[in-house]
């Protein structure tokens, strides 16, 4: 049995797994505190960071799953996208256990990792299957006809939605990190009260655009005389409400072309509960299958990159740790098999 160790470090969470058909280890540090006072990820700080928590989290990690690194099989790392500084900190830190201890070394795309998520669930889905991949880096729709095989179907035009949530927040003056407080004030809007656009909601491909709906709450807020708390919660209710709106449709349209009936969504937006709720009640009608990894495993963490490096345990490892700031998910190849590794 592959026992993997793997380590995430693309953004501002730095993450440490096991796995070996199972998830043996999972802890993580998130840097929420460290960016607040900034209302944003400082790159720079983002990469200290991880240099300082590494190895307190990997010696957790080797404890939590009861074994020593001589123990280990493999190693896999998240090589991109992400923020370089903060890949090359996980880069060089997976290459020096995998070089003390005569390791393979394996790459990880950053969303591949994500697309996988829900496989480490009890009810992981079958494929082919359509994935919306959504955070604050990307919102990608992805047609995923077998492991390793995806094909783009759609992607935003400019902001990812998780972007465009956390840019709205700052304008409701709203605490970083801005789109799980957006959520909370939204739960207490009123629906219907201000009307905002669906970008591209009508158009017939899968191109998602958040930029303008950033924009049309700027100019909804200039509008009001007063800002009171009730009226903050039901534009926010209103942003939401629009977003969630846009995904769901999008999604719909993803799985018509496809002609699949099951649906992964991953992500740190996959988190959001009203999305949640609309995307179930919405593949329930339509007879569609929904897959969601736990809350846990939406935002960033290493789980899902081992479960990845399980998979692409027999690919040829590298002997480089590079990194990628941008990586096209379809530029990925199929998992090697074990009768095919050379």
């Amino acid at each position: 049995m592959t026992t993997i160790l793997a380590i995430e470090s693309s953004c501002d969470e730095t993450a440490v797994a096991i796995y070996d058909g199972s998830l043996r280890a999972h802890v993580l540090h998130s840097q929420t505190d460290l960016h607040a006072a900034y209302g944003g990820v400082v790159p720079e700080l983002a990469a200290r960071d991880h240099l300082a928590r590494m190895t307190g989290l990997l010696e957790t990690a080797c404890a939590q799953a009861s074994l020593r690194p001589s123990a280990l099989d493999a190693v896999a790392y998240t090589a991109g996208p992400g923020l370089a500084g903060a890949l090359l900190v996980g880069a060089s830190s997976a290459s020096g256990i995998a070089l003390a201890y005569d390791l393979p070394l394996i790459p990880i795309h950053h969303m591949e990792a994500h697309l996988l998520a829900p496989m480490l669930t009890d009810d992981p889905p079958d494929y082919p299957f359509v994935a919306l991949l959504v955070s604050g880096g990307h919102s990608l729709l992805v047609d995923v006809a077998a492991a390793g095989t995806y094909s783009l179907l759609g992607e935003s035009l400019d902001d990812a939605v998780g972007e465009a949530f956390d840019k709205t927040a700052s304008l409701l003056d709203l605490p970083y990190p801005g789109g799980p407080h957006l959520a909370k004030l939204a739960s207490l809007g009123v629906p219907g009260r201000f009307p905002l656009p669906r970008p591209l909601i009508d158009r017939p491909d899968c191109q998602f655009s958040f930029s303008g709906l950033k924009t049309a709450v700027r100019l909804l807020l200039e509008k009001q005389e007063t800002l009171d708390e009730q009226t903050r919660a039901d534009i926010a209710r209103a942003f939401e409400d629009a977003c969630v709106d846009v995904l769901v449709a999008k999604c719909h349209r993803a799985l018509q072309q496809t002609g699949y009936t099951r649906l992964v969504v991953a992500g740190g937006v996959s988190a959001n509960l009203r999305l949640r709720t609309r995307l179930g009640e919405e593949c329930t009608q339509r007879g569609v299958t929904l897959h969601l990894p736990p809350p846990a495993f939406c935002t960033d963490n290493a789980a899902m990159v081992a479960y990845a490096g399980w998979l692409r345990r027999h690919d040829p490892p590298t002997t480089s740790p590079d990194v990628y700031a941008r990586w096209a998910l379809a530029d990925l190849q199929p998992p090697r098999e074990a009768s095919t590794h050379v």
